[in-house]
């Protein structure tokens, strides 16, 4: 089988490294372990290195085998090298929200100031609470003069940072929230801190201080996203990118079918890369097995020795779980109603959701499969009777979102206020919100048939709606209009016997407990979910592969995590070529 040969080994990565590191890309792709792993490879060349964390979920400690806080704190084994905290984005928003709800809390009703708490609840105010946090890194290099290196594992996204760029943000007109944006009204604590983020922001497009590392997996998914990533930070200036391939499978089992189809994929997804991304610097960092704590596994992966897995080690778990048919089953039970897959980007939600819509039009169920990402609704899905697909196409919904805003608000403003109107309509929250009217919309047919959607609002944007007529506002910027598939939309959603809420996640660390997360938010808003789904496992009885084994073996604690502390049913789906 050919094999994908354009990047060069991980160990080359430090060759080029300035001295602020940046690791991004979505969750469960390996960031922590890659900054941890580039954190201690740069302490054993004898530099000395500050390692920051800004993951809600951040499993630092356990990587490092040092408890941390979020102060520099000398990690283990280490001293006098290597220094790790953990900013806390949770209790950074709630501070930060704290600070601009505590001067109005009693002054302005109550619902007014529960809304405004819970305008400031969502994923926007966390990541600008966590650049609040860390920014003093790079707007205040006198901060880290004692470092040679700084090594963030979770970078800021191209959207906060693009929120942090808007010169309207700063602007009273965008302070005020005049005209009711979900997104830019986080913004308005931050203005006594401007010339610190002018600062962060300069440092971070300043290619001869800092890299950012663009971490993905090798498939097709993590590359899209990874994709996306680039694009987005290239437009901000932020132009010294490499890509980190993580976990790369090769086969050393010629006749193990498993083993060859999983080092297959991986090749198929590098050779059709995207085209940007090929461009940049890749690095690749070979598949070791999850579980990377302590300072030895960390250095295995900069060791250009293979990761030996002894068999006889391995502990082979034969217990069984629920399967992702006898939830099929259990749902096609009824005749009507809506199916959501949720979860982070990576863990297979349209897959399953294509698959959960297949399935329920071959057990002769009229099915609607209705999705975010029109590029890939139809290209492999088979054709069934009972099975219509639709998608709801962002990029359209938000022109004709902003064409109407434009028309009502914009239409008595003044040409400056106008102009500031347009700049914060192109903020990622515009297309949120356009993509959430559209989705009521979908969520209304399931009262005839089933509807299976991929990707949904998140729990915040869902509870949101049920504030105050404030945000009903927000989404059409024209309460009047306001149309009956919204009103209705939360009850429908709350309704356990109409929506079936799927959770997705990997069986690793992170994802699930981004999950976990995700479920609380979704209980915030009254949605129980019905199951968590954990995808993508390695059936160790399908394989001799030691590696795919080993694997198996590490995943089976995060499957009964899944089933003993978060869900309160769940099934598992395993990882074939086609998932």
């Amino acid at each position: 089988m050919p094999t994908y040969t354009q990047a060069k080994p991980i160990t080359a990565f430090l060759e080029q490294a300035t001295r602020f590191l940046f690791f991004t890309g979505k969750g469960g792709v390996g960031k922590t372990s890659l900054a941890c792993a580039t954190a201690v490879a740069l302490a054993d060349k004898g530099k000395s290195v500050l390692l920051v964390s800004t993951d809600p979920a951040s499993n630092l400690d356990e990587v490092l085998a040092t408890e941390l806080s979020n102060q520099p704190t000398p990690v283990r084994g280490l001293e006098g090298k290597l220094d790790a905290l953990n900013i806390d984005p949770e209790s950074a928003a709630r501070d930060y929200r704290e600070r601009i709800v505590g001067p109005i809390r009693g002054v302005l009703p109550d619902a007014t100031v529960r809304n405004i708490e819970e305008q400031l609840s969502g994923a926007c105010t966390t990541e600008i609470a966590s650049f609040n946090e860390f920014s003093s890194l790079l707007g205040k290099p006198e901060s880290v003069t004692s470092y040679e290196y700084v090594i963030l594992d979770t970078a800021p996204t191209g959207h906060t940072l693009r929120l942090l760029a808007l010169p309207a943000a700063w602007s009273e007109f965008i302070a005020e929230n005049k005209s009711g944006s979900t997104c830019l009204g986080p913004l308005s604590g931050l203005a006594d801190q401007r010339e610190v983020y002018e600062k962060a922001l300069a440092a971070l497009r300043d290619a001869s201080q800092t890299t950012l590392a663009l971490v993905a997996r090798a498939d097709t998914s993590s590359l899209r996203e990874a994709d996306r990533a680039q694009k987005e930070l290239s437009e901000l200036g932020i132009k010294n990118q490499a890509l980190l391939l993580n976990a790369v499978f090769h086969s050393s089992e010629t006749f193990d079918p498993m083993s060859q189809a999983f080092a297959k994929r991986c090749q198929d997804a590098l050779r059709d890369i995207p085209a940007t991304l090929s461009a940049l610097p890749q690095f690749e960092a070979p598949y070791r097995v999850s579980g990377l704590t302590g300072l030895d596994r960390l250095r295995s992966l900069y060791s250009d020795t293979d990761d030996d897995v002894v068999r006889t080690n391995i502990e082979i778990h034969s217990e069984a779980h629920p399967s992702l048919d006898e939830l099929i089953d259990d749902i096609a039970s009824s005749e009507r109603g809506v199916i959501m897959t949720m979860g982070k980007g990576g863990v297979g939600k349209t897959s399953l959701a294509k698959r959960i819509a297949l399935e329920l039009a071959k057990r002769g169920k009229r099915t609607l499969l209705t999705t975010t990402d029109p590029a890939n609704h139809v290209e492999d899905l088979q054709s069934e009777d009972c099975l219509t697909v639709s998608s709801i196409d962002p990029k359209q919904v938000t022109r004709q979102h902003v064409e109407t805003v434009l028309a009502t608000t914009g239409k008595d403003l003044d040409t400056a206020a106008r102009e500031l109107l347009e700049e914060e309509l192109r903020s990622p929250c515009t297309e949120e919100i356009a993509v959430f009217t559209a989705f009521a919309l979908e969520v209304a047919k399931g009262e005839e048939q089933f509807v299976v959607l991929d990707t949904a609002p998140t729990g915040h944007t869902l509870l949101l709606l049920d504030a105050t007529e404030a945000y009903h506002r927000e989404v059409l910027k024209n309460a009047a209009a306001l149309p009956e598939s919204v009103q209705h939309l939360l009850p429908r959603l709350r309704n356990p016997k109409f929506t079936k809420t799927l959770i997705v996640t990997l069986p690793e660390a992170t994802p699930v407990h981004e999950a976990a997360q995700l479920q609380k938010d979704l209980r915030r808003a009254g949605i129980e979910p019905h199951a968590w789904i954990v995808n993508q496992c390695i059936d160790t009885n399908a394989t001799q592969d030691p590696k795919l084994l080993a694997k198996g073996a590490f995943e089976h604690n995060f499957i009964r995590e899944v089933a003993t502390q978060h869900a309160t049913r769940y099934a598992i789906n395993h990882w074939s070529p086609t998932a």
